[in-house]
């Protein structure tokens, strides 16, 4: 009777949460990896934003300040690239680290589904990734909204609007490495291919007129369009069908690929430009 009623019972239900525990202290104890992705989107925020402050501190009048609207649209275009990066390292890391050491066959072994294993590798990825993006964004909220002077400060919903957007860009890399990682296994491989598609096909493809309004399935100018207008200036009231920060025609008609910052010293242009205009109209000569 024992027997039987133990044959019929039902399986026990294993709790799904630590295994997402364990998957971020996979990641976690891979301080390698860690410390490059926070050195991505942490580090870069730090070094900018301390440079912006230190040029206006020490030569205010020909640069302009550390925050405002315009220099939230530069920092999170940076942030949006390198951050992408450090999602490609992550999510080929929680995709194929275990696949590459033999250890998902002894998971499976003890009795796990392999779609509950696959499955924690997402919130698991995710945790250490927007933990870092998170840290990032305050520093970008806490320089553009304190530091603005006399530029126009972003508005709340204008932030929340690219806090959104930012993290919308960052979970699709970090799905995309995860699954691919994932499929082939090798955490090399996925990150060799990611980074080519993400650093140089794109650009290269963006910056074919002939391919027309097929560019916009390109994920960098479907997330360019989805962008708030107020962070991406320089199309501001045109339809935006490549990426101003990643793409572009260099001399000799070759395509560049440009940082975003390339395109920081706004506020200091701005604020030259209104001097100039000043001065003229003025009837004084202008220097």
């Amino acid at each position: 009777m024992t027997a039987l009623t133990a044959i019929a019972s039902p399986p026990l239900r294993r709790p799904f949460l630590p295994l997402v525990r364990a998957e971020v202290l996979k990641l976690r104890k891979n301080r390698g990896l860690v410390l490059t992705a926070a050195a991505m989107t942490v580090g870069a925020m730090i070094v900018a934003y301390t440079i912006l402050l230190l040029l206006h501190a020490f030569n205010p009048d020909h640069h302009g300040p550390a925050g405002g609207v315009a220099n939230l649209g530069n920092g999170v275009m940076l942030l949006a690239g390198l951050g992408s990066v450090a999602a490609i390292l992550i999510g080929a890391a929680a995709g194929a680290a275990d696949l590459t050491s033999g250890v998902f066959r002894e998971l499976v072994v003890t009795g796990r589904s392999r779609l509950a294993l696959f499955t924690a590798r997402i919130p698991g990825g995710l945790a250490v990734i927007v933990s870092l993006i998170a840290a990032a964004v305050v520093i970008v909220v806490t320089v553009t909204v304190g530091f603005a002077g006399s530029l126009a400060a972003p508005s709340a919903g204008l932030l929340a609007g690219t806090v959104v957007w930012l993290l919308v860009e960052i979970a699709f890399y970090f799905a995309v490495a995860l699954g691919l990682g994932s499929l082939l296994g090798s955490r090399a491989q996925t990150i060799a291919i990611l980074l080519a598609w993400r650093m140089a096909v794109t650009p290269i493809l963006l910056s074919i007129g002939a391919l027309g309004v097929a560019r916009d399935v390109v994920p960098g100018a479907a997330f360019n369009q989805l962008a708030p207008d107020a962070i991406v200036p320089d199309h501001r009231g045109s339809r935006r069908s490549t990426f101003p920060r990643w793409s572009g025609t260099g001399s000799g008609g070759t395509p560049s690929s440009s940082m975003p910052c390339s395109h920081w010293p706004s506020a200091r242009s701005t604020s030259r430009t209104r001097s100039i205009t000043t001065a003229t109209s003025s009837g004084s000569p202008s220097r």
